[in-house]
């Protein structure tokens, strides 16, 4: 059933745990988010409220809040591009082509659609599989590691 893809979908998105070899946007910084999205709210419902967000029994600085913020967006910014571009490029459906994406990734392993755990990637078009290629970089390597190299001042 979708329900079952959908679930699927959304657990090849969180990954692993912190620590763990496993991809994904790693199950930490999930929780460290929907922690500071609580406390958001709470400022919204109550306004004079004082909420800090504590993980493990220690508080959370503001800035470590905004660089899991922005690890999110990114993620899933690329995440989107990705998945659009595999559709632009020859993937005819958008299950097949988000869930190679977050596969590649994410380091999971087989996809859902066309790339499922009996199929292979043999039938897309060369730069889609550039495409993968380069998610599962990122994915692996951990996504800030590889974009610093495209900073100018890393040189």
């Amino acid at each position: 059933p979708a329900y079952c893809a959908l679930l699927l979908l959304v657990l090849m998105f969180i990954g692993g745990c912190g620590g763990s070899t496993g991809g994904g946007m790693k199950v930490v910084r999930l929780i460290m988010l929907l922690k500071y999205c609580k406390a958001q709210v709470e400022r919204c419902v109550f306004r004079r409220s004082v909420s800090n967000v504590r993980f493990n029994g220690q508080r959370v600085d503001s800035a470590t809040l905004h660089k899991t913020l922005g690890f999110f967006f990114l993620f899933v910014g690329l995440f989107t591009v990705s998945s659009l571009c595999l559709c632009l490029l020859g993937v005819d459906d958008i299950i097949t082509a988000s869930s190679a994406t977050i596969a590649a990734l994410g380091n999971i392993g087989p996809g859902l659609g066309k790339v499922g755990a009996v199929c292979t990637y043999a039938w897309m078009t060369p730069a889609a599989k550039g495409v993968l290629t380069f998610m599962m970089l990122l994915g692996r390597l951990e996504l800030y590691t590889v974009l610093v190299l495209f900073l100018r001042s890393t040189y």
